[in-house]
């Protein structure tokens, strides 16, 4: 997907109608039509509302005014029931355009996505993502999702989910991108402060102990948090040439590192016929993916690393064997790929008062009690194996 031409022309070009909704008609058929289902349906209660209420209405003045021999009577009774008519013929064609609408933009996402090495996926419920945003509230869906394999696992979606009940429930609209690493790494996320009004505009509040501040700009753009004990992994992982990559492209999203996957987050949707858009998430991810293979040599030193087997003792009457001539590795020479429990999660704060619930939260808390001061500079030189700032 990446590295090869960009191609935007499925986003603009005409469509012919009939191979859209052959296409809705495929969609549907796998389960993953979007909202198509939720519309028709309130298309048809519509029209049954108009069939049992204002059909009947309208009907009424007009008989009683043919019956009482005055049709000025009748016709002013009709008055109100045809505006109560015309606004149900204005919500009947306002929903049957964005129905339209609506598969026109999938079909176009779907050309769009085969013209440059990705796959349409539609819709998905519920995804079985890690991430911040999917852990939280009900009704939790993806839309016009689209995936790239090469040269890694990309996904990009419009999710939604929803908080609270009745006259108190918000419906909560995300954009993402979401990225396969190649090994687990620490729970580390980055808030933008360019997308931010009045405080964070995450649906998940963290403690502020666990905030690191990095040398140079980056605290003008992200306020960076890392669970304790790993500042010095953070610092491996946000080399200066990463930190540049993120501060040039990815200012204006919300970033999270958390198990082995990365993901950017925007309030607006991300699959979108917009092609500056497309054209601008694409070199973003371009851009960090050349990154992303330092970061698949970390390791985590607070795992244990295994035990050295002990030698077999030399059986009674067989001669020793001739010493090599250099020292076999006692253990493993490095922990295996993965991360301790302690790093897994960052220790959030209490819920937001706007209803949003982390399903996990309980059991992802991090006991470990702080023990640095919030806003620590942590100088680059103690970073674990720094690698040397790279030329953009």
């Amino acid at each position: 997907m990446i590295g090869a031409t960009f191609d935007a022309r499925p986003l603009t070009d005409p469509v012919d109608m009939q191979a859209v909704r052959a296409f809705r008609r495929e969609q549907r058929a796998r389960g993953r039509a979007g909202g198509s289902t939720a519309s028709t349906i309130i298309v048809v209660l519509v029209f049954a509302i108009m069939a049992v209420t204002v059909i009947p209405l309208v009907l009424v003045p007009i008989a009683v005014g043919v019956f009482s021999g005055d049709l000025r009577f009748g016709l002013a009774g009709l008055l109100p029931f045809l505006l109560i008519g015309a606004v149900f013929v204005v919500v009947i064609v306002i929903l049957i355009v964005n129905l339209r609408n609506g598969g026109i933009q999938a079909y176009r996402l779907a050309r769009f996505a085969a013209s440059n090495g990705m796959e349409f996926v539609g819709r998905v419920d519920d995804p079985p993502l890690p991430g911040m945003i999917f852990q939280n509230g009900r009704s939790r869906r993806t839309e016009l999702a689209l995936r790239g394999h090469q040269p890694r696992f990309v996904e990009f979606g419009n999710y939604q989910y929803t908080t609270g009940s009745g006259k108190n429930s918000t419906t909560h609209h995300w954009g993402y991108i979401a990225v396969k690493l190649d090994v687990p790494l620490p729970n580390i996320v980055l808030d933008a402060l360019g997308n931010n009004a009045l405080g964070s505009n995450l649906p998940a509040s963290f403690s502020k102990d666990q905030r690191l501040s990095l040398e140079g700009d980056f605290d003008r753009y992200f306020t960076l948090y890392c669970p304790q004990g790993y500042e010095r992994d953070a610092l491996y992982l946000f080399t200066p040439d990463i930190m540049a990559r993120f501060i040039d492209h990815a200012a204006q999203l919300d970033v999270e590192i958390v198990d082995d996957w990365l993901f950017l987050y925007m309030q607006r949707p991300v699959s979108t016929v917009d092609a500056p858009t497309w054209a601008w998430l694409f070199g973003t991810v371009g851009a960090l993916l050349t990154k992303f293979d330092q970061w698949a040599r970390w390791r985590d030193d607070h795992l244990t690393a295994a035990p050295a087997v002990a030698a077999a003792p030399t059986p009674v009457g067989v001669p020793a064997p001739a010493a090599l001539p250099f020292a076999p590795p006692v253990g493993m020479l490095a922990p295996p790929p993965g991360v301790a429990p302690q790093g897994r999660r960052l220790r959030r704060r209490r819920a937001l008062g706007d209803g949003h619930r982390d399903r996990d939260h309980r059991q992802r808390l991090d006991p470990a009690p702080a023990v640095r001061r919030p806003g620590a500079v942590l100088p680059l030189s103690l970073a674990r194996g720094a690698i040397h700032p790279a030329a953009r």
